[in-house]
């Protein structure tokens, strides 16, 4: 059947495989943390249908959100770098299903497996390009642009028009104050290119609301987009052992 997890079916067979033996689906439910900053990262999540936000925390408790990971990638890559501490925390924001599999479990395999490194140091590569753009993004565009991206790549990561977000995860999302958030998904839906009630957003134009976001949403898609596997619905042969 075809592989979920875009990293996973880029992998070769016989790589993935090895890999399957050891995961174990999950189901991630939202506002479930999965990391905290400073903790041991005792399990690596291959999210499938979920969507998970990584914030960091200035002075304990202010969050800002510096990444999504969804069917794209994985969390836990600080453990291919020989890192067992997490450096962020970890929010489920989409309620969906991942695969997991044990750091110790994972970084054996890694090590044995020159396709999975390459495959993972692309998407450490791709993290690395969204998190620089974000930083950017946050210090120059204006918030109703900056909102239309996340919305986008909220949409791409869970292939829905119709999610959950609430204003307090948006806030974070942008750096923003609540006010804020409510301006300007107030301009976007007087627009009709979303229709947002009670944390509950629908995309009503895409292609307006691609037109309406700063052009960081198209920097990082297509380095997503351009990578090998990017968008792979490779199917892989049926594992009766291990299925």
């Amino acid at each position: 059947m075809p592989i979920a997890n875009n990293l996973l079916a880029a992998l070769p067979d016989r790589d993935y495989r090895r890999l399957h033996a050891r995961l174990e689906p999950v189901t991630l439910t939202f506002g479930e943390v999965l990391y905290r900053p400073g903790d041991p990262i005792r399990h690596v999540y291959f999210p499938t249908n979920s969507l998970v936000s990584l914030l960091t925390l200035v002075e304990g408790h202010m969050a800002l959100e510096i990444g999504l990971v969804g069917r794209e990638g994985m969390l836990g890559i600080p453990v291919a770098l020989g890192i067992n501490d997490s450096p962020v925390r970890a929010l489920v924001q989409g309620t969906g299903t991942a695969l997991r599999m044990t750091s110790a479990h994972f970084l054996s395999t890694f090590r044995q497996s020159a396709p999975l490194q390459k495959e993972v140091h692309r998407y450490i590569h791709e993290r690395m390009v969204q998190i620089t753009q974000t930083a950017a993004c946050n210090r120059f565009h204006l918030v109703e642009s900056r909102l239309a991206r996340w919305l986008l790549m909220t949409r791409d990561r869970v292939q829905s028009d119709e999610f959950r977000l609430t204003q307090d995860l948006l806030g974070c999302m942008l750096g923003v104050l609540r006010v804020a958030v409510t301006k300007a998904a107030g301009a976007l839906q007087q627009r009709k290119l979303i229709s947002y009630r009670r944390g509950e957003i629908s995309i009503l134009d895409g292609q307006g609301l691609e037109a309406a976001a700063c052009r960081c949403y198209q920097v990082v898609k297509n380095v997503r987009d351009h990578a090998p596997g990017g968008h792979s619905n490779r199917e892989k042969a049926p594992i009766a052992a291990a299925a």
